[in-house]
C-alpha cells in the first residue's frame, strides 16, 4: 500500500435513513471532533442531487481516510455520471440495496466494468 493510502481506514456511507441507521447500529459511525466531519450522509426527500454529488465528491476526492464508500444503488442512479466516472482504486465505491429498492446488478458500475473486462 502506498503512503498516500495508508491512512484509509474508514468506511463511509451515503444512504437513506434506514441504511444509515443500520450502519450506525453496526458501529461504523465516526465524527471528527475538530472538523465535525462525519463518515455518513443521510439522504431524504429534501436532499438535492447537488448535495448528493457534493457528499460523493467529499468522500471520494477530499478525504484521504476513506477506504470504502457504500452508496445505496438508487441514490447512485441519481449521480450515475459521477459514480461511473470514478475509477480510482481508493476509496472502493460499492453500490448496496436499500429496504425499499432491491439491488439490480445491471445498474452496478463495478459489475458492468468487470463484464466489459471479460468481454461479456
Amino acid at each position: 500500500m502506498t503512503d498516500a493510502n495508508k491512512n484509509r481506514q474508514l468506511l463511509a456511507v451515503i444512504g437513506d435513513e434506514d441504511t444509515i441507521t443500520g450502519m450506525l447500529l453496526a458501529g461504523i459511525g465516526q465524527v471528527d471532533d475538530a472538523s465535525h466531519s462525519k463518515n455518513f450522509f443521510v439522504v431524504d426527500g429534501k436532499t438535492t442531487d447537488e448535495q448528493l454529488e457534493k457528499a460523493f465528491e467529499t468522500y471520494t476526492n477530499d478525504r484521504d481516510d476513506i477506504a470504502i464508500l457504500l452508496i445505496n444503488q438508487h441514490l447512485a442512479e441519481r449521480i450515475r455520471f459521477s459514480v461511473d466516472n470514478f475509477t480510482n482504486a481508493f476509496p472502493a465505491v460499492l453500490e448496496i440495496p436499500s429496504k425499499e429498492h432491491p439491488y439490480d446488478p445491471e445498474k452496478d458500475s463495478v459489475l458492468r466494468r468487470v463484464r466489459r473486462l471479460f468481454g461479456e
